[in-house]
């Protein structure tokens, strides 16, 4: 089992930076890939950015591509979504989810119904 929670969210202006961390306890962290998803009011729950156990790959929603980064610590038990020139669309509460899968595929982790674990989320809403 293990616990993720969210931090880092905020009101930020459209232009701006922001770092995003999710914090993991339990056991078996350093296997699973980690993904971030999120959600706007209204609309389903979507795929921005995964990665995998090692950090080797990662892989990213076209519509963040060149602004957002994924990136883990193993160490810590962390894992960090980097958000660059942000924009009014990408307001929507962000989840940190962990994959337990061994294969770890762009087509497995991209998969929203491939996550076994969830955090709360945290709320990002930008202004333009």
């Amino acid at each position: 089992q293990v616990q993720l929670v969210e931090s880092g969210g905020g009101l930020v202006q459209a232009g701006v930076s922001l770092r995003l961390s999710c914090a993991a306890s339990g056991r078996g962290f350093s296997s699973y890939a980690m993904g971030w998803f999120r959600q706007a009011p209204g609309a389903e729950r979507e795929f921005v950015a995964a990665i995998t156990w090692s950090g080797g790959s990662s892989y990213y929603a076209d519509s963040v591509k060149g602004r957002f980064t994924i990136s883990r610590d193993n160490a810590e038990n962390r894992v960090y979504l980097q958000m660059n020139s942000l924009k009014p669309e990408d307001t929507a509460v962000y989840y940190c989810a962990a994959c337990r899968s061994p294969v770890q595929s762009s087509v497995i982790i991209t998969a929203r119904n491939n996550y076994n674990y969830w955090g709360q989320g945290t709320q990002v809403t930008v202004s333009s």
